[in-house]
Protein backbone atom coordinates (compact mmCIF):
# COMPACT_ATOMS: atom_id res chain seq x y z
CA UNK A 1 0.00 0.00 0.00
CA UNK A 2 3.06 2.23 -0.14
CA UNK A 3 2.28 5.57 -1.76
CA UNK A 4 -1.51 5.25 -1.61
CA UNK A 5 -3.24 8.39 -0.35
CA UNK A 6 -5.85 7.86 2.36
CA UNK A 7 -8.36 10.53 3.40
CA UNK A 8 -9.95 9.74 6.76
CA UNK A 9 -12.72 11.97 8.10
CA UNK A 10 -12.99 12.58 11.83
CA UNK A 11 -9.49 11.24 12.35
CA UNK A 12 -7.95 13.40 15.08
CA UNK A 13 -9.19 11.00 17.75
CA UNK A 14 -10.89 7.67 18.28
CA UNK A 15 -11.44 5.06 15.59
CA UNK A 16 -10.35 7.47 12.87
CA UNK A 17 -7.02 8.06 14.61
CA UNK A 18 -6.37 4.34 15.03
CA UNK A 19 -7.21 3.76 11.38
CA UNK A 20 -4.90 6.57 10.27
CA UNK A 21 -1.99 5.14 12.24
CA UNK A 22 -2.66 1.64 10.90
CA UNK A 23 -2.67 2.75 7.27
CA UNK A 24 0.36 4.97 7.82
CA UNK A 25 2.39 2.00 9.08
CA UNK A 26 1.53 0.27 5.79
CA UNK A 27 3.03 3.13 3.78
CA UNK A 28 -0.05 5.23 3.04
CA UNK A 29 0.17 9.00 2.94
CA UNK A 30 -2.54 10.34 5.23
CA UNK A 31 -4.98 13.25 5.04
CA UNK A 32 -6.41 13.80 8.51
CA UNK A 33 -9.66 15.67 9.01
CA UNK A 34 -11.09 17.39 12.07
CA UNK A 35 -13.60 20.06 13.07
CA UNK A 36 -12.65 21.22 16.56
CA UNK A 37 -9.74 18.96 17.61
CA UNK A 38 -6.93 21.00 16.06
CA UNK A 39 -4.32 20.26 18.73
CA UNK A 40 -4.97 16.52 18.60
CA UNK A 41 -4.85 16.56 14.78
CA UNK A 42 -1.52 18.39 14.72
CA UNK A 43 -0.03 16.03 17.29
CA UNK A 44 -1.16 13.01 15.29
CA UNK A 45 0.12 14.58 12.07
CA UNK A 46 3.62 14.84 13.54
CA UNK A 47 3.48 11.27 14.80
CA UNK A 48 2.50 10.00 11.35
CA UNK A 49 5.21 12.02 9.61
CA UNK A 50 7.73 10.37 11.93
CA UNK A 51 6.62 7.04 10.46
CA UNK A 52 8.13 8.16 7.14
CA UNK A 53 5.02 9.08 5.17
CA UNK A 54 3.40 12.37 4.22
CA UNK A 55 0.55 13.71 6.31
CA UNK A 56 -1.64 16.79 6.36
CA UNK A 57 -4.43 17.86 8.74
CA UNK A 58 -7.42 19.68 7.27
CA UNK A 59 -10.25 21.35 9.16
CA UNK A 60 -13.64 20.72 7.54
CA UNK A 61 -17.18 19.97 8.68
CA UNK A 62 -18.51 16.98 6.73
CA UNK A 63 -22.08 18.20 7.15
CA UNK A 64 -21.27 21.29 5.02
CA UNK A 65 -21.07 20.71 1.26
CA UNK A 66 -18.75 23.67 0.58
CA UNK A 67 -16.33 22.53 3.28
CA UNK A 68 -16.31 18.99 1.87
CA UNK A 69 -15.35 20.34 -1.53
CA UNK A 70 -12.64 22.48 0.07
CA UNK A 71 -11.30 19.42 1.92
CA UNK A 72 -11.00 17.42 -1.30
CA UNK A 73 -9.34 20.30 -3.14
CA UNK A 74 -6.77 20.78 -0.38
CA UNK A 75 -5.93 17.08 -0.30
CA UNK A 76 -5.56 17.07 -4.10
CA UNK A 77 -3.26 20.11 -3.97
CA UNK A 78 -1.01 18.97 -1.12
CA UNK A 79 -0.90 15.17 -1.45
CA UNK A 80 -2.66 14.21 -4.66
CA UNK A 81 -6.08 12.72 -5.26
CA UNK A 82 -7.29 10.22 -2.64
CA UNK A 83 -7.03 6.52 -3.41
CA UNK A 84 -8.73 5.53 -0.16
CA UNK A 85 -11.59 7.37 1.56
CA UNK A 86 -12.67 6.36 5.06
CA UNK A 87 -15.97 8.03 5.98
CA UNK A 88 -15.60 7.85 9.75
CA UNK A 89 -17.03 11.23 10.79
CA UNK A 90 -20.69 11.44 11.79
CA UNK A 91 -22.62 13.00 14.68
CA UNK A 92 -24.29 10.77 17.28
CA UNK A 93 -26.55 11.64 20.20
CA UNK A 94 -26.04 9.09 22.97
CA UNK A 95 -29.01 10.27 25.01
CA UNK A 96 -32.04 8.08 24.26
CA UNK A 97 -35.02 10.07 22.99
CA UNK A 98 -38.26 9.51 21.14
CA UNK A 99 -38.29 10.97 17.64
CA UNK A 100 -40.89 13.57 18.67
CA UNK A 101 -38.45 14.90 21.28
CA UNK A 102 -35.70 15.79 18.79
CA UNK A 103 -35.27 19.38 17.72
CA UNK A 104 -35.46 20.06 13.98
CA UNK A 105 -31.85 21.23 13.85
CA UNK A 106 -30.73 17.96 15.47
CA UNK A 107 -32.60 15.93 12.86
CA UNK A 108 -31.01 17.89 10.04
CA UNK A 109 -27.53 17.64 11.58
CA UNK A 110 -27.75 13.87 12.05
CA UNK A 111 -28.93 13.27 8.49
CA UNK A 112 -26.44 15.66 6.90
CA UNK A 113 -23.49 14.42 8.95
CA UNK A 114 -24.17 10.69 8.62
CA UNK A 115 -25.71 10.38 5.16
CA UNK A 116 -25.57 13.41 2.89
CA UNK A 117 -22.03 14.41 3.82
CA UNK A 118 -20.76 10.92 3.11
CA UNK A 119 -22.54 10.80 -0.23
CA UNK A 120 -21.16 14.19 -1.25
CA UNK A 121 -17.59 13.29 -0.28
CA UNK A 122 -17.83 10.11 -2.33
CA UNK A 123 -19.20 12.13 -5.24
CA UNK A 124 -16.21 14.50 -5.12
CA UNK A 125 -13.57 11.74 -5.10
CA UNK A 126 -15.08 9.33 -7.63
CA UNK A 127 -13.84 11.09 -10.81
CA UNK A 128 -10.18 10.78 -9.84
CA UNK A 129 -10.63 7.17 -8.67
CA UNK A 130 -12.27 6.32 -11.98
CA UNK A 131 -9.32 7.80 -13.89
CA UNK A 132 -6.92 5.64 -11.88
CA UNK A 133 -9.17 2.56 -12.23
CA UNK A 134 -8.59 2.02 -8.50
CA UNK A 135 -10.26 3.15 -5.30
CA UNK A 136 -11.35 2.04 -1.85
CA UNK A 137 -14.33 3.64 -0.10
CA UNK A 138 -15.31 2.66 3.44
CA UNK A 139 -18.50 3.78 5.17
CA UNK A 140 -19.30 3.44 8.88
CA UNK A 141 -22.56 1.98 10.18
CA UNK A 142 -23.70 0.27 13.36
CA UNK A 143 -24.25 -3.37 14.32
CA UNK A 144 -27.08 -5.01 12.34
CA UNK A 145 -27.58 -1.83 10.27
CA UNK A 146 -27.98 -4.02 7.20
CA UNK A 147 -31.22 -5.45 8.60
CA UNK A 148 -32.90 -1.99 8.79
CA UNK A 149 -34.79 -2.96 11.94
CA UNK A 150 -36.63 -0.53 14.18
CA UNK A 151 -34.32 1.12 16.71
CA UNK A 152 -36.45 3.00 19.25
CA UNK A 153 -34.83 6.16 20.66
CA UNK A 154 -32.33 6.22 17.76
CA UNK A 155 -34.75 6.97 14.93
CA UNK A 156 -32.79 9.67 13.10
CA UNK A 157 -29.31 8.17 13.42
CA UNK A 158 -30.63 4.73 12.41
CA UNK A 159 -32.48 6.17 9.41
CA UNK A 160 -29.31 7.90 8.19
CA UNK A 161 -27.13 4.82 8.58
CA UNK A 162 -29.61 2.36 7.09
CA UNK A 163 -29.99 4.75 4.15
CA UNK A 164 -26.21 4.60 3.86
CA UNK A 165 -26.43 0.80 3.73
CA UNK A 166 -28.50 1.00 0.54
CA UNK A 167 -26.16 3.63 -0.91
CA UNK A 168 -23.12 1.46 -0.09
CA UNK A 169 -24.56 -1.50 -1.97
CA UNK A 170 -25.65 0.58 -4.95
CA UNK A 171 -22.38 2.47 -5.28
CA UNK A 172 -20.45 -0.79 -5.03
CA UNK A 173 -22.27 -2.20 -8.06
CA UNK A 174 -21.99 1.01 -10.09
CA UNK A 175 -18.27 1.52 -9.47
CA UNK A 176 -17.05 -2.07 -9.63
CA UNK A 177 -16.18 -1.82 -13.35
CA UNK A 178 -13.83 1.06 -12.48
CA UNK A 179 -11.84 -0.95 -9.93
CA UNK A 180 -13.45 0.85 -7.00
CA UNK A 181 -14.76 -1.11 -4.02
CA UNK A 182 -17.29 0.23 -1.52
CA UNK A 183 -17.91 -1.45 1.83
CA UNK A 184 -19.34 -0.61 5.25
CA UNK A 185 -17.86 -1.52 8.63
CA UNK A 186 -20.23 -1.64 11.60
CA UNK A 187 -18.42 -1.33 14.95
CA UNK A 188 -19.81 -2.60 18.21
CA UNK A 189 -20.20 -0.30 21.18
CA UNK A 190 -16.56 0.76 21.44
CA UNK A 191 -16.27 3.61 23.93
CA UNK A 192 -13.75 6.14 25.21
CA UNK A 193 -10.06 5.28 25.19
CA UNK A 194 -10.76 1.81 23.82
CA UNK A 195 -11.23 3.39 20.39
CA UNK A 196 -7.49 4.07 20.24
CA UNK A 197 -6.29 0.84 21.89
CA UNK A 198 -4.97 -2.39 20.44
CA UNK A 199 -6.59 -5.79 20.87
CA UNK A 200 -3.93 -6.85 23.37
CA UNK A 201 -4.84 -3.87 25.55
CA UNK A 202 -8.47 -4.95 26.02
CA UNK A 203 -8.18 -8.75 26.10
CA UNK A 204 -8.15 -8.87 29.89
CA UNK A 205 -11.13 -6.56 30.27
CA UNK A 206 -14.70 -7.77 30.83
CA UNK A 207 -17.72 -6.52 28.92
CA UNK A 208 -20.83 -8.34 30.08
CA UNK A 209 -23.00 -6.70 27.38
CA UNK A 210 -20.98 -8.20 24.52
CA UNK A 211 -21.29 -11.96 23.85
CA UNK A 212 -17.54 -12.21 23.15
CA UNK A 213 -16.99 -11.09 26.74
CA UNK A 214 -14.45 -8.36 26.08
CA UNK A 215 -14.84 -4.79 24.85
CA UNK A 216 -13.92 -3.87 21.32
CA UNK A 217 -10.83 -1.85 20.43
CA UNK A 218 -9.79 0.49 17.69
CA UNK A 219 -7.56 -2.21 16.28
CA UNK A 220 -10.56 -4.52 15.78
CA UNK A 221 -11.94 -1.96 13.34
CA UNK A 222 -8.70 -0.69 11.80
CA UNK A 223 -7.42 -4.16 10.90
CA UNK A 224 -10.60 -4.90 8.91
CA UNK A 225 -10.35 -1.56 7.12
CA UNK A 226 -6.72 -2.27 6.31
CA UNK A 227 -7.69 -5.61 4.80
CA UNK A 228 -10.48 -4.10 2.69
CA UNK A 229 -8.07 -1.46 1.34
CA UNK A 230 -5.47 -3.92 0.09
CA UNK A 231 -5.01 -4.35 -3.64
CA UNK A 232 -6.02 -8.02 -3.62
CA UNK A 233 -9.27 -7.27 -1.75
CA UNK A 234 -10.85 -6.04 -4.98
CA UNK A 235 -13.36 -8.92 -5.03
CA UNK A 236 -14.92 -7.77 -1.74
CA UNK A 237 -17.42 -5.00 -2.38
CA UNK A 238 -20.94 -4.04 -1.32
CA UNK A 239 -20.56 -5.76 2.05
CA UNK A 240 -21.94 -4.64 5.41
CA UNK A 241 -19.50 -6.05 7.97
CA UNK A 242 -20.39 -6.28 11.67
CA UNK A 243 -17.31 -6.03 13.90
CA UNK A 244 -19.06 -6.20 17.21
CA UNK A 245 -18.14 -9.29 19.21
CA UNK A 246 -21.69 -10.49 18.60
CA UNK A 247 -23.28 -7.42 20.18
CA UNK A 248 -26.76 -6.48 18.99
CA UNK A 249 -27.31 -2.81 19.92
CA UNK A 250 -31.09 -3.16 19.59
CA UNK A 251 -31.73 -6.42 21.43
CA UNK A 252 -29.80 -6.94 24.68
CA UNK A 253 -27.54 -9.95 25.16
CA UNK A 254 -28.79 -12.51 27.66
CA UNK A 255 -26.03 -14.50 29.36
CA UNK A 256 -26.89 -18.23 28.85
CA UNK A 257 -25.52 -19.05 32.33
CA UNK A 258 -28.58 -17.38 33.90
Amino acid sequence: MKGKIALITGSAKGLGKKTALTLATQGCDIALNYVHSEAEAEELQQKIIELGVRCIAVQADISDASQIEGLVRQVDAELGSADIVINNAGPFIRERRLFAEYRQEEIISLIQGNLLGTMLLDHFVLPSMRKKKWGRIIHFGFGHAGEARAWPHRAVYAAAKTGLVSFTKTLAVEEAPFGITVNMVCPGDIRGDNKEKGIADVVGMVDSETPRGRPGSGEDIARVIHYLCQNDSDFITGNIMDISGGLDPIRPWIDPSY
